[in-house]
């Protein structure tokens, strides 16, 4: 069977398109809970241009987006020091799913239901290309990194650590 080029549009592909944001489709065979080890495998690309997106909260349980190369996990204790909050922990996914407005393991930055702030991974910026979700499960994109900054309110914070 063929692989489709073209997925249906979601609420990511959605904003991206409204904002004139270009980006290219790369749908795969989703596994669960096989994260970006999956898609990076599926895709064929380096899994550090694997862009995880994630749904956390701080303290007063104010949700926020931090994107996180797909190698790397985020460091808490860095990032809620480099924000100013006294804690940072995930969110429950029904919770982020309330937030997003998006499943998880299908969480993109891009159009989300609630504006939230952005903290990326300083290095993430430094890529030629990234792959991040597009809305749906077993569907990436491919964006700038750069092009970001146009369309979301992201702040580059350093909280990497080796997985």
């Amino acid at each position: 069977m063929a692989k489709k080029e073209h997925v249906s549009e979601t609420q990511a592909t959605q904003f991206l398109r409204k904002h004139g944001i270009a980006f290219s489709e790369h749908p795969y065979a989703y596994e669960e809970h096989g994260g970006t080890t999956v898609s990076a495998r599926e895709l064929g690309v380096d899994e550090h241009h694997v862009v995880k997106t994630l749904i956390m909260q701080d303290e007063a349980a104010r949700p926020l987006i931090v994107l996180m190369h797909g190698d790397r996990k985020v460091s808490t204790k860095n990032l809620a020091r480099q924000i100013g909050c006294k804690s940072v922990e995930p969110c429950k996914p029904e919770v982020a799913n309330r937030h997003s407005g998006y499943l998880i393991g299908g969480t993109s930055p891009f159009g989300t239901k609630k504006a939230m702030p952005v903290y990326v991974e300083q290095s993430i910026l430094e890529l030629d290309r990234i792959y991040i979700n597009g809305g749906r499960r077993g569907y990436l994109i491919g964006i700038d990194p750069g092009a970001m900054d146009k369309v979301l309110p992201i702040k580059p914070v350093n909280c990497a650590l080796e997985e």
